[in-house]
Parts: structure tokens; sequence; C-alpha cells
């Protein structure tokens, strides 16, 4: 890479530690009165990744945007120095950091679902970089993004850069925003959450993709709650809490001798086959783990059942695509049957059929025996209560105009037993809250000013407030760090055990859905290649593409 106008030139790939690409000292980050991010310091050197980690709020992401001059509006950034490359990055006006940004500077951006331009193809998403650095022709830009594309593991990459965002996976899009982000290969790429939508298989690829940067000597900020993820690309991990840097080393020795309480309660929390039955948060010091005792699960009748479901799409190239192919399975009271694949695979297209929202092209779904998806939408209304559903993102699927207290008011509304009056609907709703860790004074607060893990509790309140026997849970954690990932699967869990509810559980993440499920479904090309017991599928897969997954799986232990 040529150095730009900013006079920053590409490092040489090294063998041995070189001088750092970027040294931060005593950064600091205010917002009015309210300071984010206090008195951070780290390093990070060509050919190497520095992984930051931490909760949701911590400033882990406020501290990698500062890198990029996108801290926010109304940030006040102070610290003794930022430089890149040997350049004060302080002294830079925006104009030299819109010549930065790209060329010298990638950066992945964590929310693919709303960081796309949703009225633009993705081919000119990803190709944005090379424009606006003027970089070849209009036809060489759109044939590099179609490359760009099938190097980050998307497939049919010709027809995904005539497509709009909208009309992607969450998984397809987040590959997109990679593609971008690597498009002129700069020599410091900053990942946010870069893998978070991604199933292991391609996420996978693209940790094979960041390695092989790391190889050709380029730097690697990488911010994830994937602890299995940084151990795999991590040479240095820092660990931050309340805007602080608590703890940070070598990998090898935050990940496996850590030496912070809260660097080992985060280890704690990952859900993997070893946390089946037991709760992730763990008790207080010197308190006993306790075990969850279930009992056993009557196969009698299902709850739900799915026959032979078909879904057929006709695409924008005009070719008709089956998008699930003759899909059966059956749902149990009180059970949770997890179902895994990659983007693409089918998973959610099923979900959507098995919700009624989506009509099958053949096959149907009985809901306690009778007729489900067979009904008219009038039919169904009065049953719909009866199936409720939890997102991946859900505020996107919030009125913004509403309080917490009105999305669940309104929820109660259309179970078997309405509110009465506005004192019993409130009463109603503080009980809701309660059982999903909420304290009332969120009844009046908007969704926008909650954090994501407090967004997810009342999601799963609104689910619950129609008092259903099945929820189906679209990738309910997967834009959650560990420690309130944990938080919400045990509240999941305590709920299926309360109440007996059953969940329908589709996650991208294969130690969520070990850790979850009773029976496992996966799903490629959309058939089902595997089901069966949770720990047979996962301890004996017989199937080449499960056996696939499961060696792609990135593990905590393989430091």
């Amino acid at each position: 890479m040529t150095a730009g106008t900013t006079g920053i030139a590409a490092p040489a790939p090294a063998t041995e530690i070189p001088a750092p690409l970027v040294r931060v000292e005593g950064l600091r980050i205010r917002f009015g009165a309210r300071e984010v991010v206090r008195g951070v310091s780290f390093t990070v050197e060509p050919g190497r990744c520095l992984a930051i980690v931490g909760e949701s709020g911590s400033g882990k992401s406020v501290t990698a945007r500062t890198l990029v001059g996108l801290t926010g509006h109304g940030a006040e950034v102070t610290a003794e120095r930022i430089e890149f490359a040997g350049h004060d990055l302080q002294r830079l006006g925006e104009r030299a950091w819109r010549s930065i940004r790209g060329r010298e500077i990638g950066y992945v951006l964590q929310d693919a679902l709303v960081s796309l331009d949703q009225l633009r193809r993705v081919g000119d998403e990803v190709a944005e970089p090379l424009r606006v650095h003027k970089r070849g022709t209009r036809a060489e830009r759109a044939a590099a993004a179609v490359e760009l594309l099938a190097a980050v593991g998307v497939p049919e990459p010709q027809v995904r850069a005539r497509q709009r965002p909208y009309e992607l996976s969450g998984g397809l899009r987040q590959r997109a925003l990679i593609a971008s982000a690597i498009a002129l290969d700069p020599p410091l790429l900053i990942a946010d959450e870069p893998t978070t939508a991604l199933d292991v298989s391609v996420q996978a690829q693209v940790l094979d993709l960041l390695a092989e940067a790391k190889e050709r000597g380029r730097a690697l900020i990488m911010i994830s709650h994937d602890l299995s993820v940084v151990a795999r690309m991590a040479d240095h991990v820092a660990v931050m809490r309340q805007g602080e840097i608590v703890e940070q080393g070598p990998a090898e020795q935050v990940l496996h001798r850590p030496q912070h309480p809260y660097t080992r309660a985060l280890l704690d929390a990952v859900p993997s086959e070893h946390t089946r039955g037991q709760r992730l948060v763990r008790p207080a010091a010197g308190q006993p783990v306790v075990r969850r005792e279930r009992a056993p699960i009557d196969r009698s009748r299902p709850v739900l059942d799915a026959r032979g479901l078909t879904k057929v799409y006709t695409g924008p190239d005009e070719v008709v695509r089956t998008v699930v192919d003759d899909v059966s399975f059956q749902l149990y009271p009180g059970e949770t049957l997890g179902i895994v694949g990659e983007s693409g695979s089918g998973k959610t297209t099923t979900a959507r059929m098995a919700l009624a929202l989506l009509e099958p092209t053949a096959g149907e779904v009985l809901l306690h025996g009778e007729p489900w998806t067979a009904l008219t939408r009038a039919q169904r209304r009065s049953r719909r209560r009866r199936i409720g559903v939890v997102y991946q993102d859900p505020l996107s699927s919030f009125d913004p105009r509403w309080s917490v207290g009105r999305l669940l008011v309104d929820a109660l509304s259309t179970g078997p037993r309405p509110p009465a009056s506005a004192e019993e609907a409130r009463a109603r709703t503080v009980r809701l809250l309660d059982q999903v860790g909420l304290s009332p004074e969120r009844f009046d607060a908007a969704p926008l000013r909650l954090s994501g893990g407090e967004r997810q509790r009342v999601a799963i309140a609104r689910a619950l407030a129609p008092e259903p026997e099945v929820i189906v849970c679209d990738e309910p954690v997967s834009a959650l760090d560990v420690s309130i990932q944990a938080q919400v699967l045990d509240l999941l869990t305590d709920l299926q055990d309360e109440l007996g509810v059953s969940y329908l559980f589709i996650s991208h993440d294969l130690g969520v859905i070990h850790h979850m499920s009773d029976r496992i479904l996966v799903m490629k090309d959309g058939r089902v290649v595997e089901q069966g017991d949770a720990d047979e599928v996962f301890e004996r897969p017989q199937h080449p593409y499960t056996q696939q997954l499961l060696t792609a799986l990135p593990r905590l232990a393989a430091a």
C-alpha cells in the first residue's frame, strides 16, 4: 500500500515484534458530565492482534471509534498520546480523517442490521472505500466487490452484490461489512464484534481471513464478547470494565490464569457442553453451584408439529430457489429444541413458518394437534397468543414512541385474561418486569434508554405476557456480551422451569445451543441433515456437515 496524503505508510511484515503501530496513553472520553473512558492505555504492533473484552457499556466500542475519529457528537477526548504509525491523531481535522478511513484504518462496524444503506445495492456498499479513494473504474470496482464478497464467504456473490441489504440475512450483511473494511487492505483493521452474526463455519472462514492479514503484517484490534474467538485470534487481551482496563496481558495468561475477579467471572459465564444443567451466573464466593433438576419431558403429544415444511422463492435473477425443503420436527411441552446451521440454511425461514408469519409453499404446522398454518389470518388471531417470539434485535421490533409499560400492556391485552383496568394492567406489568429481573422504575422508560440486556429482558417479558405455550427464540443472545448473555440464558431456563414453556431456539453459537437444548436439529441448504439428543449430536455427530461444524468451533481451551 502506498503512502497517502497524510504521509502514513503501510508497515512491512516482521518476524519479531516491531515498534507499535498504534500507541494510546491515558485516554479519557467524556460526554457532558459522564466520563465513559478513564485512563486507558495500550499498544498494537504490526502483525499482532489486541482483543478488548468487557460487558456492554464498558467503553470498548467508544475507545475503538476514537481511533478513526468517530467518537461521537459532543464527546470530549483527551489523552497523553494517540498515535498511528508515529503520527498524532489528535491533530487531525475531518478532511484528514476521511483520507485515512478505509485506506489506512479499516473499521468493521458492530451492527450489521443498521450499518448498511438499505437503499443501495450491497455491491455498491462494499465498493464504497474504493470509490471514495478513487481506486479503479466503476466496472473494476464492481468486479472487486464481487471478489471481496466471495473472499468473506458470501454464497452466489454476483447475485448478492445486486441485492439490497434488507434482502440478506444478518450473517450475510455482517460479511458485507467485513468485505468493505478490507477492500483496501489497510495497515490497521478495527473489528467491532466482527463474528457476532456469523455461524461457526463462516466465522472460521472470516477468522482465517483476519489471521492471513496478521501474517501479512497488518495490525488488528478486535472487540468481541466471544472469548473462544478471542482465544484463537488475540496475542494480547485487555479487559475493560466501567471505562477502565482492569487487566491486560498476553492472551494465554489472561484467558487461562486471570488475576482479576471480573475476568474470572467473564470466563465462568461462557456457555458450553460443560455448563449444561447449571447456572451460568456463578453464586457468590463460597456458595455451591446449584445444578438444574428437571422432570422427564412428556413426549406423548407435541405442542408444535411441523410436517414437510417447504418454502420456494424466486430471486432477483429470476432463478427459483428452495430455501426450506421438506423440514419436519416436533416440539414437546417444556422442551427446548435447538436449530443450528449456517447463514442461509433456512433456520429463520423455518421459524417464521412455525410462527405462521410466512406461508409454506408446501407442508403444514399443527399447534396442539390442531391446524395452525392452514388457518386464515382471521382464524389464527384468537390463537396467536399461544406462540410468542423473541427476536435477535428487540429494539427494531418495538414501537420507539411507546414506553416499556405500554409495550407490555399491549401484549397483555392479547392474552386470555386482558386487564380489566389501568390499575390491574400496571400491577400485572410490574409483575412481568419483576419476573424478568427488571425494576418497576422501567415501566415509564423508553426502550432507547435501556441497555441491550435490559431490552432483551423486555422482549422476553412481552413474549410471556399473553401466556404462550411456545416461544420462538431467534438468536436471542447473539448481540449480548458474555455476562449479560449468561443472565438472559439463566432467565430463560428459570422461566421454563417455572412456567413449563417450550422453546424453539435458533442460534449460530454452538456453545449456547448445547447449553440450552434438549434436542438439536441441524440444517444445511434448507434441509435437516441430522437431529437427535443434544449430547448425542455433539459427542457423536453422524453427518459430515455436523462434524465439519464442530471441527470449526473455536474453543476457549485452545490458547
